[in-house]
């Protein structure tokens, strides 16, 4: 898995955002370009602005942690047309532009916090994690939605 707490490992995603346009196709699924960068700011914004997202009560906690956090943060990425939790559902069509300024400068700021930052943070949805944790939930996430729109 590759290291987004590395500035190489960064920009090289960076580089891929800004290969992105607003008339950029995906290779599968139903997301618009736009709504694919503001798919991928809501697991920045649980980090960052939490207030946006209502957190999961105590049951659902449970069933995250048991069932679903060893596929977000483990190592194998995830296969195309995955589910994804209701608060990771972007409906309306975003600005392309804004999406995309917010989505780099999460990146930036999550590697110059580095990963002592991360490393026991506690996750809005699976308790804590630890840096490597953290490092596959945000890579393979941002990997897989690239790859879904061809860079």
């Amino acid at each position: 898995m590759e290291n987004i707490f590395d500035v190489k490992v960064v920009q090289n995603y960076i580089d891929r955002i800004n290969t992105l346009t607003p008339e950029t196709q995906p290779l599968w699924g139903k997301m618009s370009v736009d709504q694919m960068l503001a798919h991928c700011n809501v697991s920045y914004e649980m980090v960052y602005e939490p207030e946006k997202h209502r957190k999961p009560g105590s049951i659902a906690k449970f069933i995250l942690k048991t069932f679903v956090k060893s596929k977000v943060v483990g190592e194998k990425g995830y296969p195309r047309n995955s589910p994804t939790a209701p608060q990771f559902i972007i409906a309306d069509r975003k600005n392309f532009e804004e999406e995309k300024k917010r989505l780099i400068g999460f990146i930036q700021k999550t590697q110059q916090l580095g990963e002592t930052a991360f490393d026991g943070k506690e996750s809005f949805s699976f308790g804590k994690l630890n840096a490597q944790e953290w490092n596959n939930m945000f890579a393979k996430h941002l990997n897989h939605h690239l790859a879904q729109f061809g860079v």
